[in-house]
């Protein structure tokens, strides 16, 4: 469980957000949604503790990552995964050592080892060809699947997504959230998806966390968004809707 207490963050002068708290349970599918500029991403990275907040707490399995030791912190970090919006791939590397490289950082595999894991991840990602390719032969599809096959070559607890289907068509979008919903059932994770995309929304998430005004603003379950009517809420959901239909 991630347990979110009371985090506050601003940079400067700047506010992005004070006193948000909820829970994640194991196994589920969290959406984090909300305008652009709301703080999505600089949440996602309190997580993990690549950022730090003002005041506030972050509690995995009964630790606060913010009192980590460095060797701890490490440790921690390992159990997450993380595909980045644009994937962050190594333009240096092909795609199979982009996806071979937290191996070969943090494990004592062998070379056979790491060969069987790499092609592995790129079956379940439908890339099982691509591992010669350099990346910039990727289209932007493949770039955000290998990028989620190096999320998962460790077998993280946690994965964070980073507005997965960004900049991608619709079919492809979709093709991300399959792989979404799949590799939260194969491996039981926890995902936390950072997206303003509704239809991604309602297709891979089970609660939604609607970051506004510089608060959070609500929290609770599909189900329960779909009837809500609280005012902010419904405005997002409708505009986003309108933009879907369009």
């Amino acid at each position: 469980m991630i347990e979110i207490k009371n985090i506050s963050k601003s940079f400067g002068d700047n506010l992005i957000w004070e006193n948000v708290s909820f829970k994640i349970e194991d196994g589920e599918t969290l959406a984090v949604i909300g305008k652009s500029g709301c703080g999505k991403s600089v949440f996602l990275k309190h997580l993990n503790a690549l950022l730090y907040p003002d005041s506030g707490e972050v509690i995995i399995d009964g630790k606060n990552v913010f009192k980590l030791d460095y060797s701890e912190l490490r440790l921690m970090r390992q159990r997450f995964g993380i595909l980045f919006q644009g994937g962050a791939l190594f333009d240096s590397i092909n795609t199979f050592e982009n996806i071979a490289f937290p191996l070969r950082y943090f494990t004592t595999d062998s070379d056979a080892e790491i060969k069987k894991k790499v092609q592995e991840a790129l079956a379940m990602v439908n890339l099982e060809e691509a591992g010669n390719k350099a990346t910039s032969e990727l289209s932007g599809g493949m770039r955000k699947r290998v990028g989620l096959a190096r999320a998962i070559i460790l077998k993280p607890d946690y994965l964070l997504y980073d507005e997965p289907t960004s900049g991608l068509d619709p079919q492809t979008s979709d093709e991300i959230n399959e792989l979404i919903v799949s590799m939260a059932d194969s491996f039981d994770l926890t995902s936390i998806v950072i997206t303003h995309d509704m239809h991604s929304v309602l297709s891979i998430a089970e609660k939604v966390a609607f970051l506004d005004s510089q608060k959070l603003s609500w929290f609770g379950s599909i189900d329960e968004m779909k009837k809500s009517e609280h005012p902010p809420l419904v405005e997002f959901t409708t505009a986003s809707e309108y933009k879907i239909k369009t």
